[in-house]
Order: structure tokens, then sequence, then C-alpha cells
């Protein structure tokens, strides 16, 4: 089985500035880790590879230094990986994403499943893996919480929906994205840090796709346009109020009129 997981590095901090102009994160000079919820689709790889066999490989977009979440997926057991960066790929809203890694997808060749994660904590939006899909006119699951078997030619899963959990049975090649929790996310190896150490990483731009047009990534590709972005200001402002439950009860009820809550 040939399985391609899409990974992306995120901040490590809910410190960060916004570009007032453009509306996107200022990603330079800050800490930055693999996705969390990337684990989770590491993890459900790794362990089709121990059930069935196969090959690993990642694939992520953004600045070269996101080339150390390849090299840490390399430490938990990963085949390969590829980075698409590019700075014309600067700014890209869900969309723009999505084409671009399917892009890169078609770009690296054959597969049978593609894995994602359920959404990153820098965006929140789960919408990458579905739209990447469309994309390359695949099937796709999301919501899935559960392998149940996996076939020659097809992979049945289970899906946490809103009101119901519900069984699909999707042929490959699809794509799934898997929510927190299906598996516990391994370690990473030192021993595979070592071996793995001298291990490449290509790199793809905009000029080795077959689509070259610059007005269908980035911002130039993003239908999105942010408005404004701020980072919430935190209120540490807090009252004590001692007294009886009859005086409390009044304090309350008088502070939350002030506030215009009731």
């Amino acid at each position: 089985m040939k399985i391609l997981v899409c990974i992306k590095q995120v901040p490590g901090t809910s410190e960060v500035e916004v570009d007032e102009t453009t509306g996107v994160l200022k990603r330079d000079g800050i800490d930055s880790k693999l996705n969390p919820y990337d684990l989770y689709a590491l993890e459900t790889a790794l362990q089709l590879k121990e059930k069935v066999g196969g090959h690993i490989s990642v694939i992520s977009m953004g600045p070269p230094q996101a080339e150390e979440i390849i090299k840490e997926s390399y430490m938990m057991g990963v085949d390969q990986g590829a980075l698409l960066t590019d700075k014309r790929f600067a700014g890209a809203d869900v969309l723009a994403t999505a084409y671009t890694l399917s892009q890169g997808v078609e770009k690296l060749g054959d597969y049978d499943l593609i894995i994602c994660g359920k959404q990153t904590t820098d965006g929140d939006t789960a919408q990458v893996g579905p739209e990447m899909a469309e994309f390359l006119n695949i099937p796709h699951v999301a919501n899935v919480v559960k392998i149940i078997d996996i076939c020659e030619d097809h992979i049945v899963v289970e899906m946490d929906m809103p009101d119901t959990i519900e069984v699909a049975k999707v042929k490959y090649p699809c794509l799934i994205t898997v929510e927190k929790g299906i598996y516990q996310p391994r370690l990473p190896s030192f021993k595979l840090k070592l071996a793995t150490n001298d291990r490449k990483i290509p790199f793809y731009g905009l000029d080795d796709f077959d689509d070259r047009d610059e007005n269908n990534y980035g911002l130039s590709g993003s239908p999105t346009q942010v408005l404004k972005v701020f980072p919430p200001q935190a209120n540490t402002d807090h009252e004590i109020w001692q007294g009886d439950s009859e005086e409390l009860v009044g304090k309350l009820c008088d502070k939350l009129q002030e506030l215009k809550f009731i």
C-alpha cells in the first residue's frame, strides 16, 4: 500500500503577529512545531503499514524551515518526504493551499491512500483535505475515528458524524481525514534519527508543477480576502466579593445589568 500523509508546520505559540496589509500570520522568527492533529494522521499511516506493509510518504507546504517537521516524521518511521516551498505560494487561503497540495501530490505520483489530520491549529477550518480530494477527483471521507478493514482495493472506516456513527467503504485511490484519538501517536525515535539523518528532502516550487499559472497560487489564487485579523487582548481583570448568599446574588445581578447581559 502506498500511503501519503499531509503535514504542516504551525506556530508553537499563540503570540503571533499578523500582517495588517495582507492579513496573514508573520511566521518568520517564531517557534514552530508539527501540527498536533497531523500526529494522528502519521500514526494512522504507520499502523496501516505495520498491518499490511507498504510505503509512507509525507508532503508539506511552507517555507524552507518546514523541512524540520519532515525530518521529525522520518524519526517516527516515514519513508520519504517532500516540501512544496515557493514565495509565490505565500498567503494562500484554504482553497489555494488545497490546490497547491494537489499539484504536489500529482508531482509525487502514484498513491493509494492520502491521510490528513482533522485540521490545523493555526487555521481550524478542516477544509483543506476534502478540497484536495476534489481537485484530485478522488473519493474522500472526513471525521474518521476507526479503521475497520483494509482490503486490496478499498478501505472500510467508521465516521463520527454530528448525530450518527456511520461506516463507509471507500475505493482506492482515496483521501481520509482522521480525528484526534484514532490512535495514540508514537514518540520520535533517536535510533531512527541517526538512521535517517542523511536522507534527502526534495523541494518543489511552482516551476515544477504542471500548472504554472501564478494566479492559481498564494494570495493571487485565494478567493477568500481577509478584511481584518488581530490577536485577542488578554483581560485579567477580576473582582472578589464577600458576603452571605443574599448579598452575593444582589451583587451578581447588579454586575450583569451593568454589563448589559440582562
